[in-house]
């Protein structure tokens, strides 16, 4: 039940030769401009090329410090719910699998700086997270959702081009300089079928084949983002833009991951910070653990499906998977589901428009 990318990659992706990680054109890290920034700064204080050991131990402190640092942000956007980050085992099981914790702590602190409307600093904060892993990109629909609805058309217009402006600059020098080994995660991310963890997956071990699966997965995102985009505005005059915001993110991220074609078990380091910071009653808590204890068995099942590959004596059979696979996304969408109803449920004073639904916002719109 152990497996992480940080001494996986340092020998595979030459980081031990201290390598340009997009300098290759098949041998490219798989991973945005700034993760892969990360992977060689932190090669480069290796010297030994055997030294996988001294790498993890340096990037895992690295992480150890950003899993600090976000669960302090999460405590400051949500104090009421934040230890539940911290404490939940998928995501202690999952810290080390990967550099996802650098994009979780910038994306946290874009949503606090959002939340305080600073959005200079969230705007630029969201434009480097996104250069680090591009998971973030789904809380732009956020973003334009409150501000539309707020009418701050020049502060989204400036907001998105922050963060376009951002994630070009780190993005731009590598893909003019070295743009097939940068293209190399856009392209693995296109070019892929269903990959383990997905619904996608969990469909086919069950026997049931798809065709024109990046359509699929496309309309099942969109389809989703619509029905997310109509529960916006049924509820964004009961509830504050940060309770808004945090929750819109939430379900955002939450349909990504369940729409995609791969569906890795550190993806629960993107959602559970943003799962405390939505929510907002103590009721939400049963929902909570029962979708982290989908979370925790999928953990252990990921790693004992894979066992079946490497001649361990104990491994899972596809279609027990599978049904791991079927619990850890049913349970994701419980959770969700209880978000939206204690938001459907809520009440207190009107905050921003005062048309509930979204038909009469466009009219109201139009008057203005």
């Amino acid at each position: 039940m152990c497996y992480s990318d940080l001494s996986a990659l340092y020998g595979a992706r030459d980081i031990n030769q201290d390598v340009w990680p997009y300098s290759s054109i098949e041998n490219a890290v798989e991973y945005p401009v700034l993760t892969g920034v990360v992977m060689w700064a932190t090669g480069l204080l290796i010297k030994d090329t055997n030294g996988y050991r001294a790498y993890f131990d340096l990037n895992a402190f690295l992480i150890a410090l950003l899993f600090i640092a976000a669960a302090v942000i999460a405590w400051r956007i949500r104090p009421e719910f934040a230890y539940l980050f911290p404490v939940a085992p998928a995501v202690i099981g999952s810290l080390y699998i990967n550099w996802d914790l650098w994009a979780v702590a910038s994306a946290l602190l874009a949503m606090y700086f959002f939340q305080r409307e600073k959005w200079d600093f969230s705007a630029l904060l969201l434009g480097v997270s996104i250069a680090i892993k591009f998971f973030p990109i789904v809380l732009l629909f956020g973003v334009a959702l409150i501000l539309g609805y707020s009418r701050k058309t020049k502060t989204l217009t400036r907001y998105l081009a922050i963060t376009s402006a951002t994630w070009l600059t780190f993005n731009l020098p590598v893909a003019l300089t070295n743009g097939e080994g940068w293209w190399r995660f856009f392209k693995l991310n296109i070019e892929r079928g269903n990959d383990l963890g997905s619904l996608w997956y969990a469909i086919s071990l069950l026997g049931i084949t798809q065709g024109g699966l990046n359509s699929l997965s496309m309309v099942l995102f969109i389809v989703a983002i619509i029905g997310i985009g109509y529960f916006f505005f049924s509820v964004a005059n009961t509830r504050s833009t940060s309770e808004n915001f945090a929750t819109i993110g939430f379900l955002s991220v939450a349909v990504f991951v369940t729409a995609s074609k791969v569906y890795s078990p550190q993806y629960i380091l993107w959602l559970t910070p943003l799962a405390v910071i939505a929510m907002t009653k103590r009721e939400e808590r049963n929902a909570f653990w029962i979708w982290q204890a989908g979370e925790a068995l999928y953990h252990f099942a990921i790693w004992q499906y894979l066992a079946s590959y490497s001649g361990a004596k104990f491994g899972l059979p596809e279609k027990v998977y599978a049904i791991f696979i079927i619990i850890r996304i049913a349970t994701l969408v419980w959770f969700a589901s209880t978000l939206i109803q204690t938001a459907r449920q809520a009440g207190g004073r009107r905050v921003g428009n005062t048309q509930a639904e979204p038909a009469g916002f466009l009219a109201d719109s139009g008057r203005g």
